[in-house]
């Protein structure tokens, strides 16, 4: 017997999980699918623009670890696709669908406007400049996935919840990839001018990930059981996060 909305509110309000035998209602299905399909976009489009930055990497080792990230964000967006598809999605199709390596011009800045194509998070429309530009902002977005995707780990859906509890880990591992990468970098330059520059360019953009502060949305999230957490309150975990690291190497984020 199909849910009722109420019915469906009421029984994730009780802590039940949502699994592939349920039928749930048009409105938890759209979110649901929303959620996966900015995730996945996301994945697409920000491995997809690593690609190029392998061959930048100034060692052997890193080129290899660089590497590992890109196969792991393919990985991770073929996982939930497969969940995509057991809604009518065609994974196939899906990947061709898109430029994923399609870059707006390094001046944009979209801020939390949404723009036409694909779902992937703003963050990923903008280009990457040489090895420092894209370590920093592998440990910015990093850090920033891993504050995200944590509130999938115990969402209502469970197949979705399930997938995150494997994919959080390495992205959590790519942040401190990132951070490796940028304080290498630093040492290496015998400057911090670089990394800065970076820095004010991607700190904006990554923040802007979180959403708009007064966002309505989130009620909505918060009742099918997909989100535990505000805009806000993820974003200043993620400045408290950041900032101490940036500290770390000699650097600062915007006030």
């Amino acid at each position: 017997m199909p849910l009722t909305e109420d019915s469906l509110i009421g029984r994730i309000a009780t802590g039940d999980k949502i699994g592939d035998e349920d039928e749930v209602t048009p409105g938890y299905r759209g979110e649901l699918m929303r959620l996966m399909a900015i995730f996945v976009d996301s994945e697409l489009a920000g491995a997809a623009g690593f690609v190029d930055v392998i061959n930048r990497a100034p060692g052997l080792r890193e080129r290899i670890v660089t590497a590992r990230i890109v196969s792991e964000k393919f990985n991770h967006a073929e996982e939930v696709l497969a969940l995509l598809e057991k809604f009518g999605v065609s994974p196939e199709l899906y990947v061709r669908s898109h430029p994923w390596a399609a870059r707006l011009d390094r001046a944009a800045d979209l801020q939390n406007r949404r723009i036409g194509g694909d779902k992937r998070l703003n963050v990923f429309h903008y280009p990457l400049e040489g090895w420092i530009d894209s370590v920093t902002m592998n440990m910015l977005m990093g850090a920033a996935s891993s504050i995200q995707l944590a509130e999938l780990v115990d969402c209502s859906y469970a197949p979705l919840a399930d997938a995150m509890k494997d994919i959080v880990p390495r992205e959590e591992r790519h942040a401190r990839f990132g951070e490796t990468g940028l304080a290498q970098a630093i040492e290496r330059a015998s400057s911090t001018v670089a990394a800065q520059a970076s820095v004010d360019y991607w700190f904006p953009r990554v923040a802007a990930t979180f959403g708009r502060l007064d966002s309505d949305r989130f009620e909505l999230y918060k009742a099918y059981g997909l989100r535990q957490h505000s805009n806000a309150d993820l974003l200043d975990r993620w400045l408290g996060d950041v900032r101490p690291r940036l500290k770390k190497v000699g650097l600062t984020g915007p006030a």
